[in-house]
């Protein structure tokens, strides 16, 4: 059985924060660290909803599910390509676990209420998120980065494709 330091949740959010492998790795290795990220994914989805209360209630209910949703359909689309069609090495637990906690930079968007400069942050906490995403795949799956990138896009387009459908065949 691997052997690892015991950080704190805080302590696992700011090393994947601020892009920390040791800190994806350990995350990975650690399954009480299952119990730890969707401790994660809340409280981005109340910074979601809170950053998005200038749209009002649908704003605020679209950012909390959105979060908690968008981490176990993201989680279970990349093992499906990263391990099945890549290669990679993951479980579903091991990436639901190491995506969950990519999404730290995420309770930035709590700022995203800020006006003019709302957009601008969120933009920029989207892409932060994402190459935390992508180095949560490529740690967790053990693949290359090109690898991880692709995964991350292909599994991108899987969840956008069909939402952009169904809202073009609503109208909206």
């Amino acid at each position: 059985m691997a052997t690892f330091p015991r950080h704190t949740w805080i302590e696992r959010m700011k090393g994947a924060a601020f892009l920390n492998i040791d800190t994806y790795e350990e995350v990975e290795a650690d399954q009480t660290a299952t119990g730890q990220a969707p401790g994660v994914v809340a409280l981005v989805a109340v910074a979601q909803a809170i950053g998005g209360a200038g749209a009002g209630g649908s704003g605020i209910l679209f950012g909390a599910i959105s979060a908690l949703l968008g981490w176990v359909l993201w989680a279970g689309i990349t093992y499906l390509i990263g391990a099945k069609l890549f290669g990679g090495t993951a479980t579903w637990g091991e990436l639901l676990r190491t995506i969950g906690f990519a999404q730290t930079p995420g309770v930035l968007h709590v700022l995203g209420i800020m006006p003019v400069l709302g957009g601008i942050i969120r933009f920029g906490v989207a892409m932060w998120v994402l190459i935390a995403g992508i180095i949560a795949i490529r740690q967790a799956l053990d693949v290359s980065t090109r690898k991880a990138i692709l995964t991350a896009v292909l599994g991108w387009l899987v969840i956008v494709l069909p939402l952009a459908l169904l809202m073009a065949v609503a109208g909206r």
